[in-house]
């Protein structure tokens, strides 16, 4: 039988789904704003879109691992240190190659980045599925929109523990996408309506980084009704990354 192990560290619920036929990797979900775990259920397992995709993933072999990172983190440095705290815990009770797969949807590529500058010797691929990868960019983008602006703030601030005058300073604070100079091997899927939430725009701005650092990331455009029907060309990217353990 397949299994979940749910556990709390931290305060923060964290999800552990076990295959029936492990083939020794791992797969770490950052998700977006609407992610979360609670203490026997997540988004990832009521969505049944996204619940298909976390049982082929099983089916594949991989054990799959994430955590609720304190609702909508916003790449908090919080967030980040939960993450690695959940990894390590992970690496110590399950036996897996210590090099992980990410996959990163949303706001979770903020917390994908900061992994990837450190994350040489325990990170072997990153999938991003309609990333917000430029923080700064996005700023922007919500100031046009009075309503969604304000409520960036406020979760600005209960993520980052600051009062709401001094978001300001977080965000002149957080380091630009340039900043981010890891080379390891990316691939994102996105949707090219601007409508989105998290438009075309950051998908282009990081394919772009990527091809100053001579490290191309290959982008690929979904439709929405089938977001998470990709998962054949998601696996076949991660078995392309494990042929070096």
């Amino acid at each position: 039988m397949i299994d979940r192990r749910f556990f709390s560290l931290d305060n923060q619920w964290n999800v552990v789904h076990l295959p029936e036929k492990p083939n020794g990797f791992g797969v770490l979900i950052l998700g977006d704003k609407d992610h979360f775990v609670e203490s026997s259920t997540s988004l990832w397992i009521q969505h049944e879109g996204r619940s298909q995709l976390v049982t082929y993933l099983q089916d594949q072999g991989y054990t799959i691992f994430y955590s609720n990172l304190y609702d909508r983190h916003w790449g908090s440095s919080k967030a980040c240190w939960l993450a690695k705290q959940l990894y390590h815990l992970v690496m110590k009770q399950e036996i897996l190659n210590k090099r992980i797969h990410i996959l990163a949807e949303g706001i979770g590529a903020l917390i994908a980045l900061q992994l990837m500058e450190e994350g040489e010797e325990s990170i072997r691929s990153v999938a991003f599925l309609n990333p917000c990868i430029d923080f700064h960019a996005h700023v922007r983008y919500e100031k046009a929109n009075k309503f969604f602006y304000r409520q960036m703030m406020k979760e600005l601030s209960q993520a980052y523990g600051v009062e709401r005058k001094q978001v300001d300073k977080i965000i002149s604070a957080y380091p630009p996408l340039s900043s981010f100079q890891s080379t390891l091997p990316a691939k994102i899927w996105t949707t090219a309506n601007e409508a989105t939430h998290y438009p075309f725009f950051h998908s282009k701005h990081y394919e772009a980084h990527r091809e100053s650092l001579q490290a191309p990331v290959t982008l690929s455009l979904y439709l929405m009704e089938k977001k998470y029907l990709f998962q054949h060309a998601l696996t076949h990217f991660y078995e392309q990354c494990e042929k070096e353990l």
